[in-house]
């Protein structure tokens, strides 16, 4: 499906909120295990590989969604963000019905 220029940065935009959303989710799964491991409810070494688990995973799951992007990955990746719930459906507003129709088909596979 192509997008026109201005759909192409209302992506941008999208896909920017979604990320910054997605680094508030990982960085709140880290605060978690350092704050269980601060209130001596975890061994240190057992916190050390939980803490390096949870960071090592959640920085593939950010380079395989979100580097080396291209136009023609804006929609499939707005998709995913929906569908993982990363974004609302109130972020699509600005998309056609058409866009908007894809997107959820893309979120609902």
């Amino acid at each position: 499906m192509e997008l026109t220029k201005s759909e192409k940065r209302i992506c941008r935009e999208i896909i920017e909120r979604g990320l910054q959303n997605e680094f508030i989710e990982g960085l709140s799964k880290a605060d978690k295990i350092l704050k269980d491991w601060e209130n001596n409810k975890k061994d240190n070494r057992d916190s050390y590989h939980a803490l390096y688990k949870q960071i090592t995973n959640f920085d593939k799951h950010i380079a395989k969604r979100y580097d080396c992007i291209r136009g023609s990955d804006y929609l499939f990746i707005i998709g995913a963000q929906l569908h993982d719930g990363i974004i609302s459906e109130d972020d699509l507003k600005e998309f056609s019905e058409e866009k908007i129709a894809a997107i959820k088909m893309i979120a609902d596979y």
